[in-house]
């Protein structure tokens, strides 16, 4: 069983469906007994930085994701679910995030011609081929809804990049920690070679 993070930011129906679709037991929740049950975590979401963070701490979820990940358990986070990996977003203010990677979350500038936010298919340039983007080909398609995006300190983490005003880091890999700016779940087919990918992992740390 492997359990979304339910902290009421977003629908998380389509993701649950599309790791179902690939062959995952989910099951979708904000209980915190769940989170620390589940063999793996995935973590999605759309909206506001602080909101995510007051919500994961008000549902008492904070401290049994940061065990999770610390205990090396299978971390999955889509578009927010990327961004609390760091340790400050800037998004109405300065926020802490869950600060397992270092650097920050900021906005993308206004600059004529790139709209925000960033909606749409866009490129993806593999940094890192093992794991999140195995058998997947550099310069695919996903689909993108952002204002903020991740900055790394650690060029290490970065597993894929793209541009939009400015190249930008849309997938971070470390360790048991894979996550991505992009919805793999509204990105048909490349999305789900992501979320087979994942599941590989999965079970080959069980």
């Amino acid at each position: 069983m492997i359990t979304v993070v339910d902290y009421g930011m977003g629908n998380l129906r389509s993701v649950a469906k599309a790791l179902e679709k690939v062959g995952f037991d989910v099951k979708v929740s904000s209980e915190p007994k769940d989170v620390e049950n589940a063999k793996a975590i995935v973590v999605p979401g759309v909206g506001a930085f602080g909101d995510a963070m007051h919500n994961l701490d008000r549902l008492n979820l904070l401290e049994p994701v940061i065990k999770s990940i610390k205990a090396g358990k299978p971390y999955l986070g889509i578009c927010l679910g990327l961004q609390i990996l760091f340790e400050y977003g800037y998004e109405f203010g300065e926020h802490e995030g869950l600060g397992i990677l270092k650097g920050k979350v900021v906005r993308f500038e206004n600059k004529e011609g790139f709209k925000v936010p960033h909606m749409g298919w866009n490129q993806v340039w593999i940094k890192q081929e093992e794991g999140l983007f195995s058998d997947i080909k550099n310069g695919e398609y996903y689909y993108f809804v952002h204002s903020f995006y991740a900055v790394p300190s650690n060029t290490s983490d970065i597993a894929a990049t793209t541009d939009y005003s400015v190249e930008f880091s849309s997938a971070v890999q470390k360790d048991n920690i894979w996550a991505v700016q992009f919805h793999p779940e509204k990105s048909q087919k490349a999305g789900l070679q992501l979320l087979k990918n994942f599941k590989y992992f999965v079970e080959k740390n069980h």
